[in-house]
C-alpha cells in the first residue's frame, strides 16, 4: 500500500530548507527513525528521519531544492514495512512524544514551559539563538495567556503542524530540559513582507472575546512577541477568529506602512544594467536570516556605542605562558577566550547588562543563568555559537569548549540549541584587522562586546612614555535598559580586568 512520507515539523517558526543530500534511493528499505534526507535550514544542517517504514517507490524532492514542512518527501510500499525494523535503542524513543501527548501536556511542552519562565520572570511561554569571527545575529522567548484559556489554547494546538517538534529530531528538536532553558534561537526574525491576509477572511473573522486568550498556536504568539506585537489586537481570519502567521505578518505591515523608519522591501531597485553588467544570486539562508534579523535589531534598539582601550601587555605574558596548557586541553588560550570569563564576571556585577527588554508588558526580563554567545566567520557565513555557564567554568574549559565549538560552526554541524539562549555576544575582529567599530547589538539581548587588533602605543606612566600593548574595546548596548553612565563603569570595569586580571577574582 502506497505510503507518503511528507516532511515534519522542524521547530517553531522553521517552515522550510534546502535538500543538501537525500540519503535513499528508489528500492531501498526504509526503517522508521531512519535518517533520509540532510536539510539545511536557516542556521543548521539536520538530518530528517522517517516516520514510516517501507521500500522506497519515488524519490519526490532532489539536492539543492527548497521544500516547506508539509511537502511529499517520499513515497513508500508500506507491504514492505514488516521487513522494516526500526534501529536498535529507537523504538522507545520514537515513542515518547505519543506518551508525552497522552497527559495534561506533552513533557516538551513542560520543559519549554518552565525553562522560557525562567527566562521571563512571571510569563509563561508558548515555547522554547570563534574567535577571530564577526558579529552580530539571534533567540527569542514569548509569553502565552496563562490559566485554563493557555491549557484550552494547548489542546487544541496539538493536532495542528504547530505542535511541538517530533522528539525525533534528536539534532534540533530543544530537549525539555537544558536545551529549551536555554532560550530560543538566535537569528530567528520572520520577514514581516512575507504574506498577506486575505481581505474577505479578515472582514468575516471575529475577535475573541475581551479577556480571553485569543485562539492563536503556540508559534503564533511566539512571532508576536517577537515583532512586538500584542496578540489580542490582531484580528484573526481563521475559523473563531484563530490567529495565523499571516494575520501577525499583515498586522505589523499594516504599522509600518504608517509610518517609522526602516528599509522597505518592496521599493524597487534602478536597474543597474544601464551602467553596464550585472550578476544577481539569491541569498543564503544564512544570509537572508541575518539581514532579516539585523534589520529588527537595527529599527527596534536605539544603540550606543562607547570605545576604551586595555593595556594587556601582562596579559599577554600570562597568555603565552599557560597557552600550552590550554592545547592539551584541546583548545586555544586566545583574548576571547579570556574575555569570555571577564565578561561573564562583569554580567554578575551589572545584571542588567544580562536582560532583555519585554515592552508589551513593560518590563525588563533579568537572566540569572550567564551564557554568552561568540560570533564565528564560517564559509557559510556569520554562526554565533552559544558558551553556556561560562561563570562556572575555567579559562582552560572554556578554551576546549570555545574550540569545539568554532569547530562545529564551520563544519555546519551546529544545531539550533547551539545557538540558542545568549545573555550576551562578544564579536572579537582582532584576527583581521581594525582599530574600532560599531556592533550591532544582537536581540533580544541587550549589548554586545567588539574587540579590535591589539597595537603597540607610547603610554605616559607618569615619568615617561613607555611602550605597552592596546586592546580597542568597542561596547554597543540598547539604551532603554542601559543609561551612558552605566555603559561607561562596564567597559572600564572590563578593561581594567584585562589590565588587572585580579579584579576578576574580586
Amino acid at each position: 500500500m502506497p505510503t507518503d512520507f511528507i516532511l515534519p515539523e522542524l521547530g517553531e517558526n522553521v517552515t522550510a530548507g534546502d535538500v543538501a543530500r537525500v540519503l535513499v534511493a528508489v528500492g531501498d528499505t526504509v526503517a522508521v527513525d531512519q535518517a533520509v534526507l540532510e536539510l539545511e535550514t536557516d542556521k543548521a544542517t539536520i538530518e530528517v528521519p522517517s516516520s514510516v517504514a517501507g521500500t522506497v517507490t519515488e524519490v519526490r524532492v532532489k539536492q539543492g531544492e527548497r521544500i516547506k514542512v508539509g511537502q511529499v518527501v517520499l513515497t513508500l510500499d508500506a507491504g514492505a514495512a514488516g521487513a522494516a525494523t526500526p534501529p536498535a535503542g529507537t523504538s522507545a524513543k520514537a515513542s515518547e512524544p505519543k506518551a508525552a501527548a497522552s497527559g495534561k501536556g506533552s513533557q516538551t511542552e513542560k520543559g519549554n514551559q518552565g525553562a522560557q519562565a525562567e527566562s521571563q520572570g512571571t510569563a509563561q511561554p508558548a515555547g522554547a539563538t570563534e574567535d577571530g569571527g564577526l558579529s552580530h545575529t539571534t533567540g527569542v522567548a514569548s509569553a502565552t495567556p496563562s490559566g485554563g484559556a493557555q491549557k484550552g489554547a494547548a489542546e487544541r494546538d496539538r493536532g495542528t503542524t504547530d505542535a511541538t517538534p517530533d522528539a525525533r529530531f534528536t539534532e534540533h528538536a530543544a530537549p525539555s530540559g537544558d536545551a529549551a532553558g536555554s532560550g530560543r534561537q538566535r537569528g530567528e526574525v520572520v520577514n514581516i513582507d512575507r504574506g498577506a491576509r486575505p481581505a474577505a477572511a479578515a472582514a468575516a473573522a471575529e475577535p475573541p472575546a475581551e479577556g480571553s486568550a485569543p485562539p492563536a498556536a503556540p508559534s503564533v504568539r511566539r512571532l508576536a512577541r517577537e515583532l512586538g506585537v500584542e496578540i489580542r489586537q490582531v484580528p484573526g481570519s481563521g475559523h473563531g477568529g484563530r490567529i495565523s502567521v499571516e494575520d501577525v505578518q499583515a498586522f505589523v505591515r499594516a504599522a509600518l506602512s504608517g509610518g517609522g523608519g526602516g528599509t522597505r522591501a518592496d521599493v524597487p531597485l534602478p536597474d543597474f544594467t544601464k551602467w553596464g553588467e550585472v550578476e544577481r544570486k539569491p541569498m543564503s539562508n544564512i544570509r537572508r536570516r541575518t539581514a532579516e534579523h539585523l534589520s529588527h535589531a537595527w529599527n527596534a534598539i536605539p544603540h550606543v556605542t562607547q570605545q576604551d582601550k586595555a593595556d594587556i601587555t601582562a596579559l599577554e605574558g600570562l597568555r603565552k605562558q599557560y597557552g600550552p596548557q590550554a592545547e592539551q586541553a584541546g583548545g586555544k588560550l586566545t583574548m576571547t577566550v579570556v574575555a569570555l570569563k571577564i565578561v561573564a564576571a562583569a554580567m554578575r556585577k551589572f545584571p542588567q547588562f544580562n536582560a532583555s527588554v519585554d515592552m508589551a508588558r513593560q518590563e525588563i526580563v533579568y537572566k540569572r543563568a550567564i551564557h554568552v554567545g561568540v560570533a564565528v566567520d564560517t564559509p557559510r557565513g556569520l554562526l554565533v555559537p552559544v558558551i553556556r555557564d561560562v561563570d562556572r567554568k575555567g579559562v582552560i574549559e572554556l578554551a576546549a569548549d570555545l574550540g569545539k565549538a568554532s569547530e562545529k560552526a564551520r563544519a555546519g554541524k551546529l544545531s539550533l540549541d547551539d545557538m540558542q539562549g545568549a545573555g550576551f555576544t562578544i564579536t572579537n575582529l582582532g584576527g583581521i584587522g581594525g582599530t574600532a567599530f560599531t556592533p550591532i547589538v544582537n536581540w533580544p539581548e541587550v549589548a554586545i562586546l567588539g574587540i579590535s587588533r591589539g597595537v603597540h602605543e607610547a603610554v605616559y606612566d607618569g615619568q615617561a612614555f613607555q611602550p605597552r600593548q592596546m586592546l580597542p574595546l568597542s561596547l554597543s548596548y540598547d539604551h532603554r535598559v542601559i543609561d551612558g553612565a552605566d555603559g561607561a563603569r562596564f567597559l572600564r570595569w572590563v578593561a581594567e580586568a584585562f589590565e588587572q586580571p585580579f579584579v576578576v577574582l574580586l
